[in-house]
């Protein structure tokens, strides 16, 4: 976690987020790099220079690009300052791309390598879904470092819980790596262990999940089951019961393997729940 991404559209919880990537960059020495995505205006015609100012375009289109960079250099520029304020050492860069929202980011992620992407994410209902919820759910999905999505204000930002929900199958131990990385970087956490049953089938004895960690060496850990309507409502239920401070889910987009690593649940949970969520792909 020591090249860390934070995408920001200047929204409160966009905020909430860089904070808590500037406290993991502090506890890793790491650096961040906060991105902004200027969405094309609508109707420009024409590319871009690479000063990211609309070649081509009608003179008043341009214009309007050119303050609305303008604008979002100084707002950046405020982050920086503020950020040399909360944690002086740590290196913190911006960077504007323009381009639709969710393949700005993608392509800032495929160019910079960065080793997590931290990004907020808006509670919704139906309508603020598809415009706000899409987009994050698309950058859960598609890049190939872990994403960290945070919601809430998290001032002291020290993981004292972590729920990691699972089905202890066979391919579950598949998914440990990242899972250790996380203790790594947070020893003194408690690790939740957690089976949903879901619509209260398909239990797992407490004794299969105790084999389960002790064959996988997993320390200072509980092992908890609970009945839910859904997975992804048992996820966020029990996170909030035990005061998680977050949630790891790992996914694999392989069909056959267990419903815990489905990309559906790991996104409806990072759009859901109330601690940080933090998602990573397995390998193919």
């Amino acid at each position: 976690m020591k090249n860390i991404l934070v995408c920001t559209d200047f929204s409160p919880e966009a905020h909430n987020a860089f904070e808590v990537a500037l406290q993991l960059a502090k506890r890793t020495d790491g650096r961040v790099t906060l991105l902004y995505v200027l969405e094309e205006a609508e109707g420009v015609a024409g590319g871009f220079s690479t000063m990211g100012i609309p070649t081509g375009a009608h003179s008043v289109d341009r214009i309007f690009t050119i303050k609305l960079l303008e604008t979002t250099k100084r707002r950046m520029h405020f982050l920086r300052d503020e950020a040399a304020q909360l944690a002086p050492e740590v290196p913190v860069q911006d960077k504007v791309e323009i381009a639709r929202v969710g393949d700005g980011i993608l392509h800032a992620i495929r160019r910079d390598h960065p080793d997590l992407v931290v990004l907020g994410a808006r509670g919704h209902g139906a309508v603020e879904h598809f415009f706000v919820s899409s987009t994050t759910e698309r950058i859960i999905r598609l890049p190939p470092c872990p994403v960290l999505t945070v919601k809430h204000p998290h001032t002291d930002f020290d993981v004292q819980n972590i729920v990691f929900p699972s089905d202890f199958a066979a391919d579950a131990a598949s998914a440990l790596e990242g899972l250790r990385q996380v203790q790594a970087d947070f020893p003194n956490a408690t690790l939740h262990l957690l089976h949903v049953a879901a619509g209260g089938s398909g239990h797992v004895a407490q004794q299969q999940m105790q084999a389960f960690a002790r064959q996988r060496h997993l320390l200072n850990c509980q092992t908890t089951e609970v009945d839910a309507e859904r997975t992804s409502l048992g996820i966020e239920e029990y996170a909030q019961q035990v005061g998680a401070d977050m949630v790891v889910i790992p996914t694999h987009a392989r069909s056959g393997l267990s419903r815990f690593l489905s990309t559906s649940i790991a996104e409806t949970v990072a759009t859901h729940a109330f601690p940080p969520v933090l998602t990573y792909h397995l390998a193919a």
